[in-house]
């Protein structure tokens, strides 16, 4: 099974546009808010690479980048091997 983590805020509208894709999809994922942990928001820095925005997509604990990226991937037919998923 896929791992899918999005480290997010609560009221980020790209956070709830990578959720919306990845729940049309029907995957599961581990949403970690790092609005108000520290612990998390620092370790979301170190595995993004120094990325600060939010969301920050790993999937089975590769760095795919932000909304856009993921989007990105959609159109261009890579996201549902990375996920497993068919169209």
């Amino acid at each position: 099974m896929t791992k899918v983590e999005l480290y997010t805020t609560m009221f980020c509208p790209y956070c709830a546009r990578a959720r919306s894709l990845l729940q049309k999809k029907g995957v599961s994922f581990t949403d970690i808010d790092v609005m108000t942990d520290d612990d998390k928001w620092n370790e979301m820095i170190e595995r993004a690479g120094g990325r600060r925005t939010v969301p920050q997509i790993f999937i089975d604990g590769k760095h795919i980048g932000g909304s856009d990226e993921l989007t990105a991937l959609d159109h261009e037919g890579k996201l549902d091997p990375l996920l497993g998923v068919g169209r």
